[in-house]
């Protein structure tokens, strides 16, 4: 429930405020003076002030000059029966969010009261928003010295710095946000936000209003304004993880954005300037999705700038080692136990298997050898925990199940082979 403080050396005025509001809902204070008002601002935080200038003790302009310093993003409706325009001007050059003179209309005294709390709720948003991209976290180093490695490090140093927009693609699991951490890094918005948006974890009908915000009452459940990843990435960098799984409505606007370096929120009608770099990844073949209808061409050409490729685990084995050690010392910090270690017999075995999830499948079976594990982790204990699982993906079956991309074959080939071992003819999975 939203408060509000009435400021008025009049008491039935504030008694005429109160009723108005307490019908609308809001929770209402009072206070006769502006010095009993900056202590009610002080403890109770109003979300919006009403004041009355002409006021004994100390009057509407001193006080809100006094508001603004305490509470900046409070607004305050200045209200006055001895106004002008330079009264109106004044009041506002010196924060005033609105100003209203009396005898008061009411159905303007709630409509002003609304717009003022929209502007407060998004205030409230946007630094939230701020705060939370701006909590910098140490970005973690990308761990490896194979051949392969290097190159990726070099490349990210090089086009770092620049403003050209980056595509990085790679299988799940291969560190490509890491990638785009890095790239924001060495850019010369370092200091400003990266925001990320995982396109494939936001359903269709909301990722627009996800990327670009929306107007109060543009659709259903939109109480309120909200401003969208563009907005709080404005200044930073935009990583629009899985952008493979963007639908065509928002790719559309994506676009547009990029080309004009405009967006419009959803429901709305005003352009918004914004200044981001866009980083995108993916683990689709995009070429493929453009040829399927699933992805546009045009916005493919301008993303894919600068592509980056990060490789998969099986590519960098020789990294596995300094991965192992890595992640041994990570999770057990996170788990707050002191480090095991592991012998090297268990990390030749852990370096020959078949890392189909990449790096977060390696960092998974590294908690699960430090939770089940010997004091130092023996082959043995690779063996029984890890091997097992990771055969299984070995087996006949599931070596002859994967040579088939879609359901549709594996359900033809099935009913073949069914055919055949009804005459007696049906192979074996040996």
């Amino acid at each position: 429930m939203a408060k509000i403080l009435i400021v008025d050396d009049d008491e039935p005025i504030r008694r005429a405020f109160r009723e108005i509001l307490e019908f609308q809902d809001y929770k209402v204070e009072e206070a006769k003076d502006g010095l009993e008002a900056l202590a009610k601002v002080k403890q109770w935080k109003p979300d919006v002030v009403i004041m009355d200038i002409k006021m004994p003790n100390m009057d509407g302009m001193e006080a809100l000059e006094k508001v603004s310093g305490i509470a900046p993003d409070t607004p305050v409706i200045m209200i006055s029966g001895h106004a002008n325009i330079d009264t109106a001007v004044e009041a506002v050059k010196k924060g005033a969010f609105d100003f209203v003179a009396k005898p008061m209309d009411l159905n303007r005294v709630t409509i002003t009261v609304r717009n003022a709390l929209d502007r407060s709720s998004l205030v409230t948003e946007t630094k939230t928003l701020k705060k939370k991209v701006s909590q910098k976290k140490e970005v973690q180093e990308i761990i490896g010295e194979s051949e392969v490695i290097q190159e990726l490090k070099a490349t990210i140093k090089k086009v770092g710095p620049s403003e050209a927009r980056i595509m990085v693609t790679g299988p799940n699991g291969s560190g490509k946000e890491l990638v785009a951490r890095w790239a924001h890094e060495y850019s010369r918005r370092k200091n400003a936000p990266i925001v990320e948006v995982n396109c494939a974890a936001i359903p269709s009908e909301l990722i627009e209003s996800e990327l670009f915000g929306h107007e109060k009452g543009s659709f259903t459940g939109a109480v309120n304004q909200h401003i969208g990843k563009f907005e709080a990435a404005n200044g930073g960098t935009l990583f629009l993880d899985e952008v493979g799984d963007m639908s065509l409505s928002a790719q559309a606007k994506v676009l547009r954005a990029l080309e004009v370096d405009r967006i419009t929120r959803v429901g709305g009608t005003k352009d918004i300037v914004v200044d981001v770099r866009v980083i995108a990844a993916t683990n689709k073949n995009l070429r493929d999705e453009i040829k399927k209808g699933n992805f546009r061409e045009d916005l493919y050409h301008r993303l894919n700038v600068i592509p980056i490729h990060v490789p998969s685990l099986n590519e960098r084995r020789d990294d596995i080692p300094l991965l192992i050690d890595h992640f041994m010392d990570l999770v057990a910090g996170e788990m707050g136990v002191s480090p095991k270690k592991i012998d090297s017999k268990a990390v030749e075995a852990l370096q020959k298997l078949n890392w189909t999830g990449n790096i977060r499948e390696l960092r998974n079976v590294i908690e699960r050898l430090i939770i089940l594990g010997s004091k130092t982790i023996t082959l043995e204990d690779v063996e029984s925990f890890v091997i097992p699982s990771a055969a299984s993906n070995s087996s006949p079956l599931h070596r002859l199940f994967s040579q088939y991309d879609n359901l549709e074959d594996l359900q033809a080939f099935i009913a073949k082979e069914f055919d055949a071992f009804q005459k007696g003819k049906g192979r074996s999975l040996e």
